[in-house]
């Protein structure tokens, strides 16, 4: 008797988890960030809100944690039919990853970042008793987000960006100053690169620099992803 209870419960079909419970991938997050980028763009966000809004999307564990960050936004009712958590496809993914792609300091010295180089998408910079230049001017955007940490300690850290990308910024100073010129691009698949910082004694300043033009990245991606799939489909 006991073994026929135990072999009709094996037999029992089990029950899938609701989507809402399924693990996100950087895929989602990349979607949710998206709008949340859109809502941005359009006024309905405003860059604090953006900002603690991306962080959460970061830090989310499955389908449904993301789904809030977007419930009162009038592009995650549109784009129901959609679901949140179907893949974007043929680009890179947006998540800001924890660690940074790139560090550099500057103690009692100087560091310098500039000319035809990629820009991660988290960058973390130390000055302490010393200067940080990073120039994004020339760099290859290769992801539409880019966050730029910054902490200058009786230093100074200047960040330029070409002048078709937006430019956000997020921090203070303590006894120092901290200034980020808003920037806000034509395009709405152009990078944003946001400084976030804080100047305890020194200065952290993040500015357009005239003349500067950043290509188009989203082409030159897509390339590289078509290239990337060329090569694997003649192995």
């Amino acid at each position: 008797m006991d073994l026929q209870k135990r072999t009709g419960a094996q037999d029992q079909p089990q029950t899938a988890p609701p989507v809402a419970e399924l693990r996100a991938s950087d895929a989602e997050r990349d979607r949710i960030a998206d709008i949340l980028r859109e809502a941005l763009a359009e006024g309905r966000l405003t860059a604090d809100e953006h900002a603690e809004r991306v962080e959460g999307v970061l830090n989310a564990k499955t389908v449904g944690e993301l789904e809030v960050f977007i419930r009162d936004l009038p592009a995650a009712h549109e784009r129901r039919a959609t679901p949140v958590y179907t893949p974007a496809p043929n680009r890179p993914t947006d998540a800001i990853p924890t660690d940074p792609d790139d560090n550099v300091v500057a103690v009692f010295s100087s560091a310098v970042r500039k000319g035809r180089w990629r820009a991660g998408r988290r960058i973390h910079a130390y000055a302490v008793f010393g200067s940080v230049e990073i120039d994004l001017s020339e760099a290859i955007f290769e992801y539409r987000q880019v966050v730029i940490k910054a902490i200058s300690v009786f230093g100074n850290v200047e960040v330029r960006v070409p002048e078709n990308v937006s430019l956000r910024g997020t921090g203070g100073g303590v006894l120092g100053n901290f200034e980020v010129d808003t920037l806000d691009s034509a395009d709405p698949d152009a990078p944003v690169v946001y400084v976030d910082g804080w100047a305890v004694l020194g200065n952290i300043e993040g500015r357009p620099k005239r003349g500067k033009l950043v290509a188009d990245i989203l082409d030159r991606v897509q390339r590289k992803v078509d290239k990337s799939l060329r090569k694997h489909l003649d192995r």
